[in-house]
């Protein structure tokens, strides 16, 4: 039986294959360019303005805008209200996939698992997509009856526990966020969903970066404020193994293992 893709990899090839050779070269240099644009890019630099861009790259500033404009449909790349650019969501989330795909023992589902048997309330993993948040692991409380967010689901950083500390965790100068960053933690009761109530804190991988918010949530009837608080030391524990296992991944690659 043929696998289910394999129409589609007929198409692919015959749409290839009948390319001239200057249009393959043309196709592999757009690829060149799109990734050059990405990497150009330096650590914790919010934008970049086209001019510089295009310095960087020894690249006109016509083929930069226009790179930058495809990648931008995609949502590799965002454009601001000044003409700036800076990487977008669909960036960060390619690289959270990069780093969970060396959790080959899945300490973080793992550890969701161990979390929810231990507080009997959901536990979950939410990582920052530019101005939202999204889950990327869940475990259910057993007897939870709907399922209140998807794993993969977006949503806001300015409501919810999880939300709240990766705001303040990455680039927010508030007052109120530099408060959470001095406790370490955030509990959120029903900002998002009025039935709702959790607790998060911050997961920190290689460089002391943030990687994610881990966190444990529930009705409010059965969690109030002092209940979820209680957990905070199993919570704390749970993020420090995640983090050591992270900085550990970012050493062993380092290394070349």
């Amino acid at each position: 039986m043929k696998p289910q893709n394999a129409s589609y990899n007929s198409v692919v090839h015959s749409e290839t294959s009948s390319l001239s050779p200057s249009d393959l070269r043309e196709n592999v240099s757009a690829v060149t360019r799109a990734l050059a644009l990405l990497d150009a890019f330096e650590v914790n630099e919010q934008t970049v303005s086209l001019s510089e861009l295009s310095r960087r790259l020894v690249m006109g500033k016509s083929t930069v805008l226009r790179t930058a404009r495809t990648l931008g449909r995609s949502g590799y790349l965002v454009q601001t209200d000044d003409g700036r650019w800076r990487l977008g969501p669909a960036a960060g989330w390619l690289g959270v996939r990069y780093q969970t795909s060396f959790d080959v023992d899945n300490v973080i589902d793992s550890l969701l698992r161990h979390l929810s048997n231990v507080t009997g309330e959901t536990a979950a993993f939410f990582v920052r997509e530019g101005h939202s948040r999204t889950c990327v692991a869940r475990v259910d409380r057993t007897s939870l009856a709907r399922i209140h967010v998807r794993v993969g689901e977006k949503l806001p950083l300015e409501r919810g526990a999880s939300g709240r500390v990766l705001l303040a965790f990455s680039d927010s100068s508030s007052l109120e966020d530099e408060g959470i960053r001095r406790q370490g933690f955030y509990v959120s009761i029903g900002e998002r969903d009025a039935t709702m109530s959790s607790i998060a804190i911050p997961v920190l991988g290689a460089k002391r970066k943030i990687f994610g918010a881990l966190c444990i949530s529930g009705l409010t009837l059965r969690l109030p404020s002092e209940v979820l608080t209680a957990h905070l030391p199993l919570l704390i524990e749970a993020g420090a193994s995640l983090s050591r296992t992270l900085s550990l991944n970012a050493a062993s690659l380092r290394l070349g293992r």
